[in-house]
């Protein structure tokens, strides 16, 4: 699973997560409000029964309180007949404008069950019936839960819409930087040869031509195959480390000023094999020694480090340049993120995917201090 699907599906996981956490505490608080609710019914049927049968002299100080705090829940009253005999708590206006509405409510409240029923006289079975139905905080309660889902549902539909849009950017950025850089790797073989071409024709020994001519095509087909392999799945093979890192030394070495030093360590006394798409690999390590090679603008030394771990080999690359800024240390491996004035950021991008994707290992900037250089760590699995 690559890492936008990982992150539409945490996102996605989160939010059925809070719809659901959501959905379930809203039950316990409407269940606590209805059950409250119907408390106060009882208390307030009681209260008007207190009042219907009062004598002279009684006190009905706390009665008259209960009714009047009963302000929330709409209530209809019916006799035995099923009569509507008053309402209370319920838009009064319609009620009068259309003889349906106090029907239409009394239906509901009676599908939802909520009634209490008090008897007048018990001999000519005389009674009323209170039927209620939810006040505006239960309901609001109780579809809290489709109101935080339609929120959840929008809030994640941006983020996955703005994580899209982010991504295509990088793709865009990524194919732009990754055509710029095609020329830029062709460009110095190409050039060579067209200046071999020339002193060809003007009559120089082609024994000293040819095998310079030789090394130039080799590294078109190096670059022809590196490029190739970029978007698909490489081949591996068992490969020495030591050897293919001596390798990108010693063709680094040859490019680079003579006032730059470089110097390659391993701990290990015997040959550390691995299994490696080594054409790409030896992009990354070249690539990262060519940027510690701009960062110390043609002196100073690139020391590559290979240490052997329990499961792990670790390959650190340390330059004496310029360090990189503390802002750009996380965004380096952005594609379009360069700390060097000329560039297209496009090349730790694809290092780091050779790394990670190609050979499942981890690519990261281990140290940076600026005016003291960098150190990239290269960890590959044994």
């Amino acid at each position: 699973m690559n890492k936008p699907t990982t992150w539409k599906f945490l996102m996605s996981l989160i939010a059925v997560g809070i719809v659901i956490g959501t959905f379930f505490y809203s039950n316990y608080l409407a269940e606590r409000i209805s059950n409250r609710e119907k408390r106060q019914m009882e208390e307030w049927v009681a209260a008007q029964q207190a009042i219907a049968n009062a004598a002279m002299g009684d006190d009905l100080s706390l009665a008259s309180v209960v009714i009047a705090e009963q302000t929330t829940i709409p209530v209809i009253e019916t006799n035995e007949r099923d009569s509507i005999m008053g309402f209370m708590n319920l838009d009064s206006s319609k009620a009068k404008q259309n003889k349906e509405y106090l029907t239409e409510k009394l239906s509901l409240y009676k599908s939802e069950g909520n009634y209490i029923k008090t008897y007048i006289d018990n001999e000519e079975k005389k009674f009323n019936v209170y039927y209620y139905g939810e006040s505006s905080l239960l309901k609001q309660v109780r579809y809290f839960p489709l109101l935080q889902l339609l929120i959840v549902i929008l809030f994640t539909s941006m983020m996955v819409i703005s994580i899209n849009n982010r991504n295509k950017s990088m793709q865009n950025q990524l194919w732009a930087g990754l055509a710029k850089e095609t020329a830029h790797q062709l460009g110095t073989p190409i050039s060579a040869l067209s200046g071999w071409t020339t002193i060809l024709k003007e009559g120089a020994s082609t024994h000293e031509i040819l095998p310079e001519m030789e090394k130039d095509i080799d590294r078109l087909k190096i670059i022809s195959e590196r490029f190739s392999l970029i978007g698909g799945t490489p081949k591996k093979e068992k490969v020495e480390l030591q050897q293919l890192v001596n390798h990108v030394v010693e063709y680094t070495k040859k490019r680079a000023s003579e006032k730059v030093d470089f110097v390659f360590q391993c701990d290990a006394k015997h040959p550390i094999y691995l299994l490696l798409a080594p054409t790409l690999l030896e992009w990354v390590i070249e690539n990262i020694c060519k940027n510690g090679l701009d960062a110390m603008d043609g002196s100073g030394r690139i020391t590559l480090t290979i240490t052997e771990l329990d499961q792990e080999v670790r390959l650190d690359i340390n330059d004496t340049g310029k360090g990189i800024p503390i802002d750009l240390q996380q965004e380096i491996f952005q594609p379009g993120v360069s700390s060097k004035k000329r560039g297209w950021g496009v090349g730790l991008t694809l290092s780091k995917r050779i790394v990670e994707d190609y050979h499942g290992g981890k690519l990261f900037v281990a140290s940076s201090e600026p005016g003291k250089g960098t150190t990239f760590s290269i960890l590959l699995k044994k």
